[in-house]
């Protein structure tokens, strides 16, 4: 078994801004030249998320929609009392999401649903330049 490390980087806008970033994972794994294991990848930090959807306007809109819900921005957040910085709702809605994937992949390619895209979501009260770090491992 082989294992390749790297990283990518991702500008935001914040305010639960939503990237599909499936392609650098393509391309991570094409440079990784594995035909057969797992991939993973991670955003290090706790205002943001990665997770999969069919990335199309309508879901990415009810997603949004979705996450202020739960999650309101202008709710009352502890964390914002603490810290003063007025991202509670931020760390809470990425904590649900979670900050990783893994996914399997087999001759090469991922292996995802025909609508399935990976998506970063950003869910910081700014912009960010996010890192993305990505292991593969596999023969």
């Amino acid at each position: 078994m082989r294992i390749f490390n790297t990283s990518f980087s991702i500008e935001t806008k914040g305010e639960t801004d939503i990237l599909d970033i499936t392609q650098h994972l393509k391309d991570a794994l094409r440079d990784s030249g594995l035909s057969d294991g797992i991939l993973t990848a991670i955003i290090p930090g706790s205002t943001a998320g990665i997770t999969t959807v069919e990335y199309e306007d309508g879901l990415i809109h009810d997603l949004k929609e979705a996450f202020e819900r739960i999650a309101p921005r202008n709710g009352n957040y502890m964390h914002n009392l603490r810290w003063h910085d007025g991202n509670g709702y931020a760390h809470v809605r990425a904590s649900m999401t979670g900050q990783d994937i893994t996914i399997p992949f087999r001759d090469g390619k991922l292996i995802l649903g025909t609508w399935q895209q990976v998506i970063l979501i950003d869910f910081d009260n700014r912009p960010r330049d996010r890192q993305v770090f990505v292991t593969i491992m596999g023969e």
